[in-house]
């Protein structure tokens, strides 16, 4: 049987009904957002593109009654991590070979304008079932569309960042939160760490720690677990520039920035409860 290689897709910012606020701050902080898209599901999103992944602020729209409500059960803060899959037919048969707990393939669309001409972004994910993942929303992407999503003209970013480097994740227990990975993956796929678990997903990597371990990395710079025992952290941008970033989260009037070796760290309070670091 052959496991699904692990590459990183995306990472998700969930703003529940407050897109505005959250469009704002994530400009602030450096990042070019392309249109606010409209997806069939019934969310509505911003994309910060890099090279080969991007970062997606999600919301649904305020007052909304029907669609994507799920989102509103959910904090703020980061609230999703993706795979990347190139045939979601091939990923869930893979996946329900190795016995993991899959949902099938589901297919939604975004329009984008491209120029004078508005063409339907197409995809197709493959999620978890309810209750496997305590602490977000763990699941694949398969575009069929990508030249309507990777657009040159989206990955230039004030703050210099070209990627996503790493995933914080708490959880009391890093082995047990780790088993997933490793069914999904490979053992090989997982590795020891300070205070925890690694998992390599392609040039990116999500850390799996104890509570104690993300503060001793963060100290208040943390965010507010909001009495959730296992949650999604924070995010690591490698930027071509940690002075072109530091000039940047200046500008745009982002408290509080932590200056360290080979670093800066925004707090949480100042991302919508996601603790960002920015590393060259």
């Amino acid at each position: 049987m052959t496991l699904p290689v692990p590459t990183l897709d995306h990472v998700v910012i969930n703003a529940r009904d407050d897109m505005d606020r959250a469009a704002d701050i994530y400009q602030r902080l450096g990042f070019t957002l392309t249109p606010r898209g409209y997806h069939s599901l019934g969310s509505i999103n911003h994309l910060a593109m890099f090279g080969t992944d991007y970062l997606e602020l999600i919301a649904v729209p305020k007052g909304a009654t029907s669609g994507r409500l799920d989102l509103l059960t959910f904090p703020f803060g980061l609230n999703g991590l993706v795979f990347g899959s190139e045939d979601s037919a091939i990923t869930y048969d893979s996946l329900v070979k190795a016995g993991v707990p899959i949902e099938p393939p589901v297919e939604f669309t975004r329009p984008v304008d491209i120029g004078p001409e508005k063409r339907d972004a197409r995809f197709r994910t493959v999620r978890m079932k309810a209750g496997v993942v305590p602490y977000g929303r763990v699941y694949y992407c398969h575009h069929f569309t990508r030249d309507l999503v990777w657009r040159d003209e989206w990955r230039h970013h004030a703050n210099g960042t070209v990627a996503v480097a790493r995933a914080l994740i708490v959880e009391p227990d890093p082995a047990a939160g780790a088993k997933l990975y490793i069914d999904m993956f490979g053992a090989d796929s997982v590795r020891n760490i300070k205070g925890g678990k690694s998992v390599v997903i392609g040039n990116s990597r999500f850390d799996i720690v104890t509570e104690a371990e993300l503060r001793d990395q963060f100290g208040d710079a943390a965010p507010d677990p909001e009495g959730r025992p296992a949650y999604m952290a924070g995010l690591t941008f490698r930027t071509a520039s940690l002075n072109k970033a530091a000039h940047t989260l200046h500008t745009g009037k982002i408290a509080d920035v932590r200056p360290g070796a080979g670093r800066l760290v925004v707090p949480a309070k100042q991302a919508l409860n996601a603790v960002l670091e920015f590393v060259e």
